[in-house]
């Protein structure tokens, strides 16, 4: 406690709405920002959260002139944003608000959207093969893969309303955007991609199927733990972490059941709807964690198994989460331990009972969760290990506290075959 700190800087949406009922307030919210809307929606997640009559209604009342612009279907592509951005060349852009409804596909999807619509060529349309400019323009924003253009302009003002609990993109500074046919999937980010406002209405989560709860809230939590103990880890984003994983993995558990554990809050009317709260909040602050600290193992294997094997990112990362911590417990003895005893006030004292208690804590969430614990059963086969060792580098491997050549991953991941 007496480190002296070092200076650090802190990303996080200007404004956050968060609570029951939020999404009425998204006209308001539009207003505080500009005069017109584009939607961006996931392809089931403004019908399914009951969000769409709503979100036209508050904009309706506000005087918000509203178009949708994009609908994203699965993880967001090059070939979706090019898409997505020849429907607005040409378009006024004075006073749009570009608000993204949808889970963290749909997010980033949005926020890319916002980002490159400030940058494209005035005279796109007049120029030959404009969506093949479109692709050269997405791609050399990306990291790794292009001419590692910066945004430096600012984007359009985003309002990000997740409907799903895990991602945590709502407080993020970057997208994720993948190319399957260039075999990559990596990053546009900047500070000035952190959504405006995010308007995080627990309510909008309550359609998810079992499926989507447990991936999307594993991905959080696997975003909360690998922030905790990432290299670049800050005080504050460990703060949040302290705050919300606890709450997360009393609540993950009881949403998977369908309804709540235990004779203390079985009867109480809003304990679903508490646990749903829980994780909304949780996967915000894993969003404030991860983008001013980093992540690790988990996620920088995550994206490679995405491009391979179409594994799901939230999926990807259940999977790859016991993994990471058997690899780095030793290494992260202390930090495990601290929180285990922030989850369970009766935890051990001795740091290594603590922390192996925490490891094997997250290992029984994963069962429950009916996570597979081998790469197998999801069709990975041993040829694919090379490639996925060599492609899981990037930021999130950077900041796993374990640093792993390419041969010794390859020789974690066959543990788990």
């Amino acid at each position: 406690m007496d480190d002296a700190l070092a200076a650090y800087d802190f990303l996080a949406p200007p404004l956050v709405r968060f609570g029951a009922g939020r999404i009425d307030s998204i006209g308001e919210t539009v207003r505080l920002l500009g005069r017109r809307a584009w939607l961006v929606g996931g392809g089931r997640s403004l019908t399914a959260s009951g969000a769409r009559d709503r979100i036209e209604a508050s904009l309706s009342a506000s005087g918000i002139e509203s178009t949708p612009v994009a609908t994203s279907r699965g993880e967001p592509t090059v070939d979706q944003l090019v898409a997505a951005l020849a429907g607005i060349v040409g378009r006024d852009q004075d006073e749009v608000v570009v608000v993204a409804v949808g889970g963290g596909a749909t997010i980033d999807l949005g926020k890319a959207l916002a980002a490159l619509a400030t940058t494209m060529p005035t005279d796109l349309l007049s120029q030959p093969r404009p969506e093949a400019q479109l692709d050269t323009l997405v791609v050399d924003h990306l990291e790794g893969v292009g001419r590692g253009l910066t945004i430096n302009r600012w984007p359009l003002p985003l309002i990000a309303v997740p409907t799903t609990a895990g991602t945590g993109a709502e407080a993020t500074r970057n997208a994720v955007i993948s190319c399957p046919r260039r075999r990559f999937k990596k990053s546009m980010r900047s500070p000035r991609m952190v959504p405006r406002a995010a308007i995080i209405d627990p309510d909008l989560t309550a359609s998810c199927d079992r499926t989507t709860i447990a991936a999307s809230g594993l991905d959080c939590i696997t975003q909360l733990i690998e922030a905790f103990v990432c290299r670049f880890a800050k005080p504050l984003p460990r703060c949040l972490v302290l705050e919300s994983l606890p709450r997360a993995l009393r609540a993950l558990p009881r949403l998977l059941h369908d309804r709540p554990a235990g004779d203390s809050v079985a009867h109480r009317p809003d304990s679903l709807a508490a646990d749903r709260a829980a994780m909304s909040h949780a996967a915000l602050l894993s969003g404030m964690a991860l983008t001013n600290s980093g992540l690790g193992l988990a996620h920088g294997v995550a994206a490679a198994l995405g491009i391979s094997c179409g594994m799901p990112h939230g999926l990807a990362c259940a999977v790859m989460l016991p993994l990471a911590l058997r690899v780095n417990r030793e290494a992260s003895r202390d930090d495990f331990a601290l929180l285990e005893q922030a989850v369970d006030p009766d935890a051990p004292r001795d740091a290594a009972a603590a922390a192996d208690a925490f490891v094997e804590r997250i290992e029984r969430l994963c069962q429950t969760a009916g996570m597979p614990a081998k790469l197998s059963a999801l069709g990975v086969t041993a040829r694919q290990l090379d490639w996925l060792a060599e492609n899981s580098g990037g930021a999130s491997m950077k900041g796993n506290p374990v640093q792993l050549d390419a041969g010794e991953l390859r020789t974690a991941l066959l543990t788990i075959l």
